[in-house]
């Protein structure tokens, strides 16, 4: 049958072939989905999140379709909310992002009832631990409505669990012109309880429960051990000073950040005891990178049972970035001086195919591996899967920005210190908004084939809280774009 030419769907590929033919490309993938479409769908999933999926404001990793099951990075209930990212901080810095990019005031609204969950979350130590628990609240030490003193009242660095979550209060703070007196009272409580756990030489530790005795931890430089136990001892490293999992580097971006919006002089000065910290810690001759946590003594020691008594090849490139990122702030050269002896180190440890290991052994520095038994061994043909025990070399990228930080002048460096990203539309940007739109469902949610671990689901269709976040972020970058141009 011979389709008319007064037919809508053809005046509709007319005009689309008029754009590709007489336009850009962006004009032609655009005229794929408008501004509306994109409202719409970013409305749509945020209604979903905010209604169905959320627990008090609060959010956890991943969820089966009919929210029968949940998990963080272990099982959860429907009463419990995850801080460890990527849970409720990640989904309200979402929410923010959004907001400040496309001013639609639900998103607003929506990263207030994350930041309300963390808020009830906050242990009187200051911080986090790595989930919140909205109906068993006096196993938790909470600031409000917790348990006695005999509760649970841990704050964890580890993984930027209380990091993040801080993070987020404070440029959520700062959008609220620190009106909000609950949320600005949480921030400054938070910061205060940081500062007075960092160790008189600059250090933070994994997690803790109290404040450090300053002549309990003397102010010392790295050493090497005389000898370490080969078999993991299974002792409390928790109160080690510790880089594992980027602690340390998350806390100094969490201080800069803090300077920068409250203007307060304590906070900087954490960061640049945090950088000379690192100073102390690099190793001596002949390894002259870091360990992953170190004792009180200031030598490597054993955390896990896989992480032992090392250099790290691993922590030891973050660390790196930390340092210039310190100089970015601070211009003084100090904290570049460290560098070119640790990246020359790195760059001849590197292994026959260019990675690195993530431990090197003390002093002879063999690379350390474990088995599948968590046997210390030299060969790595039967590692454990879960963890990194090989790792990507980065040193010649970080060799390169060392070398142009050097060069850089004091106004670029102070350029370098918060940038803001120009959104600009492009097709890619418009194929991921219209992919975004696509996939979301009647329901109003992003599922994707995956896993819930703890219920032993495989290959189902879940929804998964990072995919929310990259959906989200790419809406808003797209209306934003839009919007300007």
């Amino acid at each position: 049958m011979p389709v008319s030419l007064t037919c809508p769907r053809i005046h509709f590929l007319i005009f689309l072939c008029s754009v590709c033919m007489g336009g850009t490309s962006e004009q032609c993938l655009s005229a794929e989905i408008s501004i509306d479409d994109a409202k719409q769908a970013m409305k749509k999933a945020t209604h979903f999140f905010t209604s169905d999926v959320s627990t008090s404001g609060g959010y956890l990793w991943k969820y089966s379709q009919d929210l029968s099951q949940r998990e963080g990075e272990v099982g959860a209930t429907d009463s419990t909310v995850w801080v460890q990212p990527p849970g409720t901080p990640t989904v309200g810095a979402a929410y923010l992002t959004a907001y400040q990019k496309t001013g639609e005031p639900y998103l607003l609204e929506a990263a207030k009832g994350a930041a309300d969950a963390l808020i009830k979350g906050q242990l009187k130590s200051g911080g986090w631990s790595y989930s919140i628990d909205f109906k068993n609240r006096a196993d938790s030490q909470y600031r409000i409505e917790g348990g006695g003193a005999k509760a649970r009242n841990i704050t964890t660095f580890d993984d930027n669990t209380s990091q993040a979550a801080l993070q987020f209060l404070i440029l959520l703070d700062q959008e609220l012109k620190f009106q909000n007196q609950s949320l600005h009272g949480a921030v400054t409580y938070a910061l205060d309880s940081f500062l007075k756990a960092q160790y008189p030489n600059g250090g933070w530790p994994q997690r803790y429960s109290s404040f450090p005795d300053p002549k309990e931890f003397p102010v010392l430089k790295s050493s090497y051990p005389e000898s370490w136990p080969r078999e993991f001892p299974k002792q409390k490293y928790q109160s080690y000073y510790t880089f594992n999992d980027h602690a340390i580097e998350d806390l100094v971006d969490l201080m800069f950040l803090a300077h920068h919006v409250y203007k307060e002089p304590r906070y900087r000065e954490a960061a640049l005891k945090a950088g000379d910290f690192i100073i102390l810690a690099q190793m001596p001759e002949p390894q002259p990178a870091w360990a992953q946590q170190y004792n009180q003594k200031m030598q490597p020691a054993w955390a896990r049972k896989f992480e032992p008594p090392s250099v790290t090849g691993g922590e030891s490139q973050g660390i790196i970035k930390t340092l210039m990122q310190i100089y970015i702030y601070s211009g003084e050269k100090k904290y570049l001086e460290p560098i070119p002896s640790a990246l020359a180190y790195l760059k001849k440890s590197e292994l026959p195919d260019g990675k690195l290991a993530r431990f090197y052994e003390l002093k002879t520095n063999r690379p350390l591996y474990f088995t599948k038994q968590y046997q210390l061994t030299y060969e790595s043909d039967d590692l454990p899967t879960h963890y990194g025990f090989i790792i990507d070399s980065k040193v010649d990228s970080l060799e390169s920005r060392y070398r142009s930080l050097l060069k850089a002048s004091p106004e670029k460096l102070a350029s370098m210190r918060f940038p803001t990203r120009r959104v600009r539309l492009t097709p890619s940007l418009t194929a991921k908004a219209k992919s975004a739109i696509d996939g979301l469902n009647a329901q109003g949610a992003w599922t994707v084939q995956g896993e819930i671990r703890s219920a032993d689901l495989k290959n189902t269709p879940i929804i998964d809280t990072q995919v929310f976040v990259k959906n989200l972020e790419t809406l808003a970058d797209f209306i934003a774009a839009q919007q300007r141009d």
